[in-house]
């Protein structure tokens, strides 16, 4: 009988096994809208209670993890339709599994999250010559020196900044502005509104440590722009815009419900070079 593998995260780490849970799920749907065998292996094997998790997870939060994988896969190979040796920041990696889904054979990619988490990726993902694991938290700069930048880059950010200050996601803007110019990133954004009910609905409901709550809510991705001239919104959009067409009635009123108030959407921002003065 093979031992499960013991979780020893910290208190906001601990939350990558709910979109980890979410895609394991739906990929055991007779339909899915995902497929994620490495999702299901890890949830199969790893030592944590999913079953207290799955009674006080709601359908439209299970439904927003998915979204927002498709979301983030579509916006990568868009972009390396343009750049196929692209260099892809995963910030905040998780237990993701875009690179699987997206990979082209020629871009670089780096997974970035902090020691406890990559020690616990590395249990079951493997690094590759063309893709890269960076122990560090997104806050620490050392990690900018380990990307290659001489092709464009493609920042990408699931489930991640809405645990930061908003002083905290205004700064790391600024930096990845300042070192990567005409860079991009694509993220999932919480409004204020979205807060409160993900705080409620989803961190208590799930059994988290309430350190794990979210801090963090954008009203307008425009707002944005006015924390620096460099910083251009290039799309806004509702969290389950393109899938709700695939949704049984109970799904499509539900999520159609998340996207009127407004509580998760997605954002795709160029980062500029420096005006001339």
């Amino acid at each position: 009988m093979t031992t499960a593998y013991a979780v020893d995260l910290g208190s906001v780490q601990k939350t990558l096994l709910l979109p980890l849970w979410g895609r394991a799920v739906e990929t055991k749907k007779v339909h899915p809208l995902l497929v994620d065998p490495t999702a299901v292996r890890i949830m199969e094997s790893i030592d944590y209670d999913f079953a207290t998790m799955a009674s006080g997870i709601g359908y439209v939060s299970q439904l927003s993890w998915i979204a927002r994988s498709l979301h983030i896969d579509r916006a990568v190979k868009q972009f390396l339709t343009s750049h196929p040796s692209a260099s892809i920041v995963n910030l905040g990696c998780g237990l993701d599994t875009t690179f699987e889904r997206v990979d082209n054979g020629a871009l670089r990619w780096y997974d970035l999250d902090l020691p406890d988490v990559i020690a616990l990726r590395n249990h079951y993902i493997q690094p590759t010559p063309r893709r890269q694991f960076i122990a560090c938290s997104i806050l620490d700069d050392t990690w900018m020196e380990s990307i290659d930048a001489g092709e464009p880059v493609l920042f990408i950010a699931a489930g991640v900044l809405y645990y930061f200050t908003g002083a905290q996601v205004k700064g790391l803007f600024s930096k990845l502005a300042d070192r990567f110019p005409d860079s991009e990133l694509v993220f999932d954004a919480c409004s204020p509104r979205g807060l409160r009910i993900a705080n409620k609905r989803v961190i208590q409901s799930s059994g988290m440590d309430l350190n794990a709550s979210l801090k963090w809510g954008l009203r307008r991705a425009a707002e944005i722009e006015n924390w620096d001239k460099r910083i251009t919104v290039l799309a806004e959009y509702p969290k389950f815009r393109g899938i709700r067409s695939k949704l049984s009635f109970k799904e499509k009123w539900g999520t159609l419900v998340a996207d009127l108030l407004r509580i998760m959407f997605m954002v795709h921002l160029r980062m500029q070079k420096r005006p001339a003065s």
